[in-house]
């Protein structure tokens, strides 16, 4: 269990979370209704069987947030009431109109829904207690918006706001790899994406390149500058860090996982709880690293 992607929020420190299994309890999970397009709620973050519906290591919890979806394909709805308009022109001589039409594929939808095969999702949120920071394991900002609205739904009051930084997160990128010292732990990685300041200007994706050459350099002199960089920080971790702020490509390389290697565990509940503490720490160091360098704001401000 390790995150591949980070969307963050930052939220008041001061805010208790000492009830919260009595809060996420009464929005756990239920199974999508038969006439139900779809359903959200609270999962065990150790599997839908799991009864606790959050897990604490520290000062770092962890919720999942559950979902159950009808899958209707628009197609087959549409080939469906295609061929009972047909029907209806053949026998009443004349097209239905536009209310007749709306109407039958309402029927129709109806119909199919309890027959619809049902897909299962989960996605998987970090709460620092200590940094102020919810880590929603997404690269989607409406699918993480979802998730802080479902612990929102649930706590009464979550007043979490998406990361900002207090500079320009672009001209940052851009000048680390322009020359300009990186913050203690950090080095370049080999993938970087560059834009023209104007908009809809031209855009450069690289890849596997070395990022401080001549050709990224003719590049920056150009005028484009970075809005996506491949960073390591301490050999531990990898990452993307885009000018939105979200975190792609996160990855725990092996210097990190040595660490659950060395320790023996029994059991897969285990085996995840290893995983999810040293998950959580690499991101508290990771976002360490980057508040100074990036200014993030704090949500106490």
């Amino acid at each position: 269990m390790f995150f591949r992607n980070l969307t963050l929020f930052r939220f008041p420190t001061s805010l208790d979370f000492t009830d919260l299994e009595s809060h996420l309890e009464p929005v756990r999970l239920k199974p999508v209704g038969a006439l139900e397009l779809s359903s959200r709620g609270f999962v065990s973050p150790f599997g839908r069987d799991g009864e606790a519906l959050s897990h604490r290591i520290s000062d770092a919890l962890w919720l999942t947030v559950g979902g159950e979806d009808k899958l209707l394909p628009g197609a087959v709805v549409n080939d469906l009431l295609a061929k009972k308009l047909a029907e209806m022109e053949q026998k009443e001589g004349r097209k239905p109109g536009g209310r007749a039409r709306k109407r039958l594929k309402e029927d129709l939808v109806h119909e199919l829904l309890p027959r619809a095969f049902v897909r299962p999702s989960r996605t998987d949120a970090l709460i620092d207690l200590e940094h102020g920071i919810c880590v929603i394991d997404t690269s989607s900002r409406k699918n993480a918006e979802n998730v802080v609205s479902e612990i929102r739904h649930a706590l009464g009051s979550f007043p979490a706001l998406p990361l900002n930084a207090e500079v320009a997160p672009r001209a940052v990128l851009t000048g680390w790899i322009a020359g300009e010292p990186l913050p203690e732990g950090l080095s370049l990685g080999d993938e970087c994406e560059l834009k023209d300041a104007a908009d809809k200007g031209a855009v450069v994706k690289c890849q596997r390149q070395e990022l401080t050459g001549d050709e990224i350099g003719k590049h920056l002199e150009a005028g484009k500058q970075v809005t996506r960089l491949a960073l390591t920080l301490d050999d531990h971790v990898s990452f993307v860090l885009g000018e939105d702020l979200v975190i792609r490509k996160f990855k725990l390389l092996d210097g990190a996982v040595d660490q659950l290697e060395s320790t023996e565990r029994d059991d897969i509940r285990a085996e995840l709880d290893a995983r999810f503490a040293l998950m959580a720490g690499e991101v508290k160091r990771l976002f360490s690293v980057l508040e100074p360098a990036l200014k993030l704001s704090k949500a106490d401000a």
